[in-house]
């Protein structure tokens, strides 16, 4: 991890513990998962509102009013307005995609859930996806929640990750370990 990109983690990681310990207090986890997902698709939808949270042109003052008013439009949990408020008075909004990852791990460690990052050649239909999360449940004893993505280079087969375990079954990575082994008997 790059230097920036561990100190934007860190950052995001103090804000995240700070706002779920509260919302857990209040007992308002629900809320604040709402309020997330709301930010992430506006994160993801709106060029100008990425461009908010990074640009260093945008002034403190201007960077909270237009938070404040972003975040009373989407109706968002106070809890999380006040968060984001706070952020923007400290110049921390660059760290809302890192806050929102982190915000969806403590959740889902609170459920007992744990999230798979699976790689397809092509996207999983529904009932393989289900059958996927099935037979990782049973492996891991929680449940699995699949995060899948589709990169057509790994040819075929899977690539999965849960926690800090990864199982390769691509066949990119096969063809990349049998040139490997052609290599050194030559």
């Amino acid at each position: 991890m790059s230097e920036p990109a561990s100190i934007s983690a860190g950052i995001a990681a103090r804000y995240a513990t700070a706002i779920f310990e509260i919302a857990d207090d209040n007992k308002a986890l629900d809320g604040l998962e709402t309020s997330i997902s709301a930010l992430q698709t506006a994160l993801d939808d709106s060029a100008d509102l990425r461009n908010l949270i990074t640009s260093p042109l945008v002034s403190r003052e201007e960077q909270g009013g237009a938070i404040t008013a972003i975040a009373a439009k989407m109706g968002l949990d106070p809890m999380m307005s006040n968060a984001l408020a706070l952020m923007a008075e400290n110049r921390r909004l660059f760290v809302l995609p890192a806050l929102i990852t982190a915000l969806r791990s403590q959740l889902a460690e609170a459920r007992g859930e744990v999230t798979a990052d699976v790689t397809s050649a092509k996207a999983l239909t529904k009932t393989q996806s289900d059958k996927l999360a099935k037979t990782l449940s049973d492996r891991v004893g929680k449940k699995v929640t699949i995060n899948a993505t589709v990169d057509k280079d790994i040819i075929g087969g899977l690539v999965v990750k849960v926690g800090s375990k990864m199982i390769d079954s691509s066949i990119r990575s096969k063809l990349d370990s049998l040139q490997n082994v052609m290599k050194e008997v030559g």
